[in-house]
């Protein structure tokens, strides 16, 4: 069987169909580490978890925010279910910094019965959610 050209990479959410495009690589933040997809990838099921996704058509790379869901990689297709996923562009850049502000102050002062792993994972996705806006910042 020959290697495929290009990948299909479809990335949905609960609420939307975020992304369907013809992609020549992605990088996944899977659970075990981030994961570079090529076409031709062996295939396998991944579980995602909170950090920064790209893609990359020609020499264009977009950036997107991710959090949890599965990610199923065939040798040309990439498909993953996020709970969470935003474009680099559609971030709000003021909400995502006071959700990074709410978090530090939770994590700086705890309280007996403060779910710290909810906390830990909160102030997580607010820095990804900047870190993928600047992304967007520097290419405009």
């Amino acid at each position: 069987m020959a290697i495929p050209a290009h990948l299909t990479l479809e990335i949905v959410t609960p609420e939307r169909l975020l992304v369907r495009d013809e992609v020549d690589e992605v990088e996944i933040p899977g659970a075990e580490g981030y994961l570079g997809v090529l076409p031709g990838h062996t295939p396998l099921l991944a579980t995602l978890q909170v950090g920064e996704l790209w893609y990359r058509k020609g020499a264009e790379r977009t950036y997107l925010s991710i959090a949890f869901g599965f990610a199923e990689v065939q040798p040309d297709r990439v498909t993953l279910l996020a709970q969470i996923a935003e474009k680099a562009e559609e971030i709000d850049v003021v909400r995502a910094g006071a959700a990074r502000q709410r978090a530090e102050d939770r994590l700086a002062r705890p309280a007996v019965d403060m779910d710290f792993e909810r906390a830990r994972i909160a102030l997580l996705k607010s820095l990804v959610r900047l870190q993928v806006a600047s992304r967007a910042r520097i290419r405009s």
